[in-house]
């Protein structure tokens, strides 16, 4: 593995500089992710009965010769993606942060803490509330007239896929804040704008993986309170520094 020259924010340094710290910071976090796809298709067991966990002993089918094995390696990416994870915002961070101003690099540095907690937050909300409440509801609905069969794929992807997809929506504050501490917007803008932005809130639920209403009443309420969140971490953090005072003419 190659290593890592970080550059200084006073630092000077030419584009070949930044291209080689950015392939080798590319490099350890696949190298991150091959690792910990290893571990989980290792303890793939384990994995797919804490996934079947919202569904009890409900035996889930197989079609095709290859599926169990596609569907186990695909399951072990998506664990292994959640494992790398801070490798990977790490990575950005070092990165990205020697272009910002040490007062800015203060901010970052919180950005980066609350985005995984935000997003492990997210993600347990999603598994342990929104996936067993929109399973009770759609494998019950109208039970007496289908013959309800779960095929493994369709189970496991749309626990995954609502698991992440929730887990990214629950990054609002930090989209938030990050555009009201560069003056994009204001706290009053997002006061003035709350009503719309419930509107939206539902939106996005309606288009998060579950389909049925139960789900997107459980991911619009999170998503409305994380807005209200928002408003209040941009009033406690997001005015940006005001530049000092300019002194003009000459004094006589």
């Amino acid at each position: 593995m190659p290593r890592i020259k970080r550059i200084t924010y006073d630092e000077s340094a030419p584009l070949v500089d930044h291209l080689t710290e950015l392939r080798a910071r590319i490099v350890a976090s696949l190298g991150a992710f091959g690792v910990a796809l290893g571990l989980c298709f290792w303890q793939n067991h384990a994995l797919l009965d804490f996934l079947r966990g919202p569904i009890g002993d409900k035996q889930l089918l197989t079609i095709g010769v290859a599926e169990p094995f596609t569907t186990t390696l695909t399951i072990s990416a998506y664990a292994a993606l959640l494992l790398t994870l801070p490798v990977l915002l790490y990575q950005v961070y070092a990165f990205t942060i020697p272009a910002l101003a040490p007062g800015q690099q203060r901010a970052a540095r919180v950005l980066a803490l609350l985005v995984p907690v935000l997003f492990v937050a997210g993600a347990a909300f999603a598994f342990f509330v929104v996936v067993p409440a929109a399973l009770q509801f759609l494998l019950h609905f109208n039970s007496d007239q289908f013959n309800t069969q779960l095929r493994a794929k369709e189970y496991y992807s749309f626990v995954t896929l609502t698991t992440l997809a929730v887990g990214a929506v629950f990054q609002v504050p930090i989209g938030i804040l990050a555009v009201t501490r560069i003056g994009i917007v204001s706290v009053q803008q997002l006061r003035h704008v709350r009503r719309y932005a419930y509107v939206a809130c539902a939106v996005v639920a309606a288009a998060l993986p579950g389909v049925d209403p139960v789900s997107m009443l459980l991911e619009t309420v999170p998503l409305i309170a994380l807005y209200e969140l928002s408003i209040v971490l941009a009033r406690a953090f997001g005015t940006a520094p005001s530049p000092l005072p300019t002194t003009q003419g000459a004094t006589q």
